[in-house]
């Protein structure tokens, strides 16, 4: 069993991946920032779900700041999965700074004190969003990302060619895992699962942008367990993690109206230019060098996200993205 840095750990997939290595006997040594990208209640709840497992460990810490990253290096570890970012295409248009500053410059700190420290392996999250809007669906990996469509997609993307620098001039054995639109309980208050739960059940309109289009939904577990298994040594490979199964946006929330027993209010808006229309993986490769595939289905998987809202409804409702 090895001991991972894991970055972003209170974030929404990085908890649920801090579960998966400590049920399976690993050491989790999990940072985060708390930052106020969304409501920070939400990331204290994921934290304690980790309380009290002997084998995890929390260090407050920002992985912009490399004199606060060096301390944790003193400690030996076998790989650093890097799931720390900050995340969202419309926002990201906002504030395309501090997604520089974050999934760039944060990389690059991460990178380099695995260089310094002898840390072998390095697990980076990137996005199905790096695939813009001219790939043929389903999206392989070695399709065009040259021309992604926001400042999001364009850092997630310049860290994955960092990320094979490193690996090209240093050896470190990376994995890049481009993950297709992540949902599941607790999920980030910004992503329409979340959006759609809190207005339905709350009596708010939803607000569809263009026709909502297409999105290859992946419940956060299997998202988990993949990372997981991204952990062996591969040299570099860049894998999607998708459920192969896209579904239209109107499907889902047709999911939580039936699950919460009422209907939605829709207000159409124009789709945002930064938006892409539609996102498919193909999920070949997973299978092939993680032996990894999606068990959870849409409709199940939305419908205990909802059930998830509807237990933490009291203050559940007061999260905003």
């Amino acid at each position: 069993m090895g001991h991972y840095l894991l970055t972003g750990c209170a974030g929404f997939i990085a908890s649920n991946v801090a579960k998966v290595l400590l049920d399976q006997g690993h050491l989790v040594t999990g940072i985060d920032d708390m930052s106020d990208g969304y409501d920070p209640v939400l990331k204290h709840w994921r934290l304690r779900q980790l309380e009290g497992i002997e084998a995890f460990r929390f260090e407050r810490a920002d992985i912009r700041d490399i004199a606060a990253l060096g301390p944790l290096f003193d400690t030996d570890f076998d790989g650093v999965i890097s799931l720390a970012a900050r995340a969202g295409v419309r926002q990201s248009v906002d504030n395309p700074w501090i997604y520089v500053e974050t999934n760039y410059g944060g990389t690059l700190n991460l990178l380099e004190l695995c260089k310094e420290r002898g840390v072998g392996k390095f697990v980076l999250a990137s996005t199905s969003s790096v695939y813009g809007n001219d790939t043929i669906p389903p999206f392989k990996e070695d399709a065009a990302t040259s021309m992604p469509l926001s400042p999001y997609a364009s850092t997630k993307k310049a860290a994955e060619t960092l990320a094979h620098t490193y690996h090209h001039l240093f050896g470190i054995d990376v994995t890049v895992l481009r993950f297709f639109t992540v949902y599941g309980p607790a999920g980030r208050p910004d992503m329409s699962v979340y959006r759609f739960t809190r207005a339905i059940a709350e009596d708010m309109p939803i607000h569809l942008y263009g026709d909502g289009g297409e999105r290859d939904y992946t419940h956060v577990d299997d998202i988990a367990l993949g990372v997981a298994a991204s952990i062996e040594p591969v040299g570099y490979e860049i894998i999607n993690l998708g459920s192969d199964n896209p579904a239209r946006i109107t499907r889902v929330i047709s999911i939580i109206e039936n699950t919460l027993g009422k209907k939605a209010a829709v207000e159409h808006q124009s789709r945002h230019s930064a938006d892409v229309q539609s996102t498919w993986a193909d999920i070949t490769k997973a299978a092939r060098l993680l032996d990894w595939r999606p068990q959870t289905g849409l409709e199940t998987g939305v419908e205990g996200a909802v059930k998830w809202y509807m237990d933490q409804r009291d203050w559940a409702k007061d999260i905003v993205a």
